[in-house]
């Protein structure tokens, strides 16, 4: 990264002399306006702004049956889901429609163009700020008081000038957005790819290639966690949920949750982890698999050990095999339930498990381990390449709304130059 382009969270004092330095209570003003229930459902996300929610596959949370309550929100209009601004959920809705009582609707000031004020608000500087201002004891506890939030100074440039800055900024994380694209794309294919690899290991030729047992007769052992999880704590033993669990590894990131040391051991007396146990997910959702290569962690309800029976079957042959979409298609046909799927205990142990011979299955998972290490390797690649863009679109917006550098001069030159694979 350019050094041009370094962050300093104290950009916001050195601006251009002639940009005007005003408290967001002179520019932005609430307004509840509610009963439009028939207006169109809008949700706010930290990577997007303010979108309908239709447009999105990944908004989980369930609206309100009655939505007379809901805040309407005209193009123009900001909105704060105050409870995650401070992780960048806001943003300058280009949309008609309602949003949840629990976030903030402001009209803006005719001084303020909006497609700045987008950038502007959701910049690295002023994210940092909302942590700042936020209160609460963690952090997804944190809330934004309003009265906090119309405290903030903001950097106001000449009309003429905000309109450049969003007219370059729309322009450059275009080209941006373009390479994300891509490269989520090409994260689909591979993925795609992967299942395919996984499907071949486990296709068999004639019927007498494989014979198959039940899972409980290829499992040492099976450990189920049940019982009201432990209190969480600040720090302690890594708490492993469903949720932890995707794409066959353990993504303790996904969801920061820890039980307290001396609680550890009373909690997992069931069973202590081993290196190469086989975690499989019960429900919500069912059928993540993932390979335990850490054993100081807890596992929270829906959340089995499946130690494997290694004169039977090895741990990698019976990962991967719940991995593959043979072993995914069995583990649906058994599951229950109509708006979530789950897998209750008996019906799981009668899943057959295909077994060739085992200098068969040493051949299949080797030349799968191969395959699928040269896919990793690509997608890793893509992951990095993310980042890169992500940090570059932050830096870029820092950039030019705090006057770093003059758009009028920067729109000739490539300023996406590095990003691309």
């Amino acid at each position: 990264m350019s050094n041009a382009f370094d962050l300093d969270f104290n950009v916001l004092r050195y601006a251009p002399p002639h940009w005007e330095r005003r408290p967001l209570w002179t520019l932005v003003r609430r307004r509840d306006i509610t009963g439009r229930p028939e207006a169109e459902l809008l949700s706010v996300y930290r990577d997007h702004g303010v979108v309908p929610r239709k447009s999105r596959e990944d908004n989980f949370n369930k609206p309100s049956e009655d939505l007379t309550a809901y805040r309407y929100v005209r193009p123009g209009d900001l909105v704060l889901n105050k409870m995650k601004t401070w992780q960048g959920s806001l943003g300058v809705s280009r949309h008609e429609g309602i949003v949840s009582p629990a976030y903030f609707v402001c009209e803006m000031s005719p001084d303020v163009d909006a497609g700045y004020a987008h950038h502007l608000l959701r910049s690295e500087p002023y994210i940092h700020l909302y942590r700042t201002a936020s209160k609460g004891i963690r952090p997804n506890q944190w809330d934004l008081p309003f009265d906090e939030f119309r405290k903030l100074p903001m950097l106001l440039p000449p009309r003429d000038e905000q309109r450049r800055i969003a007219d370059f900024l729309d322009h450059e994380t275009a080209k941006l957005t373009r390479i994300e694209f891509d490269s989520l794309r090409l994260t689909g294919l591979l993925e795609e790819r992967q299942s395919a690899l996984a499907a071949h290991c486990f296709t068999f030729a004639r019927p007498d290639d494989a014979h198959s047992l039940p899972l409980r007769r290829v499992v040492q052992r099976w450990i189920d966690y049940r019982g009201a999880t432990p209190s969480k704590t600040e720090s302690g033993v890594p708490l492993v949920t469903a949720k932890n669990i995707r794409d066959g590894r353990i993504d303790l990131d996904a969801s920061r949750e820890y039980i307290a040391t001396d609680a550890y051991t009373d909690w997992m007396r069931r069973g202590l982890l081993k290196m190469k146990d086989v975690l499989l997910t019960t429900e919500a959702p069912l059928g993540q698999v993932a390979m335990v290569n850490d054993t100081t962690i807890a596992l929270a309800q829906r959340v089995i050990v499946l130690r494997a029976d290694q004169v039977t079957c090895s741990p990698e042959w019976l990962y991967w095999y719940l991995r593959s979409p043979q072993g995914q298609a069995e583990l649906e046909l058994r599951a229950t339930g109509s708006t979530a799927l789950g897998i209750k205990a008996d019906r799981l142990r009668g899943v057959p498990i295909p077994l060739p011979s085992p200098r068969e299955a040493v051949r299949r998972l080797s030349r799968l381990s191969e395959s699928v290490a040269e896919v990793e390797t690509l997608q890793r690649q893509l992951v990095k390449q993310r980042a890169l863009v992500a940090e570059r679109r932050r830096a870029l917006i820092t950039a030019a709304v705090t006057g770093q550098f003059d758009v009028a001069t920067a729109s000739g030159r490539n300023v996406t130059e590095g990003v691309t694979a």
